[in-house]
């Protein structure tokens, strides 16, 4: 593997959503990841299978952490590695004999990455939950939707990726640097509710400015403002503009065929529903195609709005690599310039690989045998 991570060995005991998330952001950095799946998933006819972009980067072992045997081994693995991920609830690793004090006990100098939605303390750390829970308890869900309406559940991308996987690999690889200059490990403690608080950071400070109020449609990033706004086209498709600047604003103007003498400054708030209106009547007058010929790549701030599969087709993302493979997946993000990152290939199926990491993690042929005919690795 290349990237700025290729020195890294992170353990990840198989999660759903955010985690295999955060370790994908690893994995593409050039991380070397050995995921342990549960040995009931590895088939019993093991046949390659097309896989994903979502596993790729990592390596698959079948372990059952039910059996003392199959802890031992995950144990063994985490002294030679830099990380260990988890996403169970508060207490469950503790209860399989893998928790923090054990693992840190075999290996001081390991991070231990805890990704959960509520955290590991507090009167929700046990409660079920998902992204949109965690979304809601942000003020993040209450911010969003149409003036006067209710609240609209979003993609599931501020709880379980931003707010939590991508949360969690900062933190990890945070405490790496630490760990090698002083020798010692930690525990990261990453929650989705405390992910989420920390991208609102901004929107928490314009409050507290008199800049954001509560009211949903009335600001400038939540659709109230016409100069940062969704506009239908003739042909039922949109588009975005987000001219926030006033010299943008007046571009944009005069591009679409409207004096902006007449319509006004875009700072003057009592104007806006006004000129939302004289926006939107303009913008229905041409395809979503005829506006991307006439404003993209101009200063006027403007973008088509796409579907996922229309995205990956279009001439910039296309230009830049932002997908690649045979079947269109996220390339590794953000670019470096000297260590780029590199996608993995993904496992062949689940548990394939056990065999190969225990041998290189000094594990005997005899040894991996006797784990296989006591039922602790698949």
């Amino acid at each position: 593997m290349a990237g700025p991570l290729s020195d890294v060995r992170v353990i990840e005991l198989a999660g759903l959503g955010a985690l295999p998330y955060g370790s994908l952001r690893l994995a593409d950095m050039g991380a070397h990841v050995i995921r342990i799946d549960r040995k009931s998933q590895v088939p019993a006819e093991p046949v390659a299978g097309k896989g994903t972009f979502w596993d790729r980067g990592r390596r698959s072992i079948g372990v059952d952490l039910k059996h003392p045997d199959g802890v031992e081994t995950v144990l063994r693995l985490a002294e030679g590695a830099d990380v260990l991920l988890e996403s169970f609830r508060p207490g469950v690793v503790e209860r399989l004999g893998l928790g923090p004090d054990v693992v840190l006990a075999r290996n001081p100098r390991i991070v231990f990455g805890r990704l959960t939605g509520w955290g590991q303390t507090g009167p929700l750390a046990h409660a079920a939950g998902h992204s949109l829970n965690y979304e809601a308890l942000t003020g993040f869900i209450g911010s969003v939707g149409p003036p006067g309406g209710p609240p609209v559940p979003v993609l599931n991308v501020l709880g379980d990726f931003a707010g939590g996987g991508l949360h969690l690999a900062y933190g990890v690889v945070c405490a790496v640097i630490e760990a090698r200059r002083s020798g010692q490990g930690q525990v990261v403690d990453a929650a989705m509710v405390d992910g989420g608080v920390s991208l609102l950071a901004p929107f928490y400070s314009m409050q507290q400015m008199g800049m954001h109020t509560e009211t949903i449609g009335e600001n400038l990033f939540d659709g109230g403002a016409p100069h940062y706004a969704v506009y239908e086209t003739s042909d039922g498709k949109y588009v975005s503009v987000a001219p926030i600047e006033p010299h943008f604003w007046t571009l944009l103007l005069e591009q679409i065929g409207l004096d902006p003498e007449k319509v006004g400054p875009n700072t003057d708030r009592s104007r806006w529903p006004e000129q939302r209106e004289q926006l939107a009547a303009v913008f229905r007058t041409r395809t979503r195609d005829e506006w991307c010929e006439l404003l993209e790549g101009t200063d006027a701030c403007f973008a088509p709005v796409l579907s996922f599969s229309e995205a990956t087709r279009h001439p910039h993302n296309q230009a830049r690599g932002v997908f690649g493979g045979a079947r269109p997946a996220p390339a590794p993000s953000p670019r470096m310039s000297r260590t780029p990152g590199e996608p993995g290939p993904s496992p062949a199926y689940v548990g394939a690989d056990t065999d190969a990491v225990l041998g290189e993690a000094g594990f005997s042929e005899e040894e991996i045998a006797g784990l296989r005919e006591r039922g602790a690795i698949a």
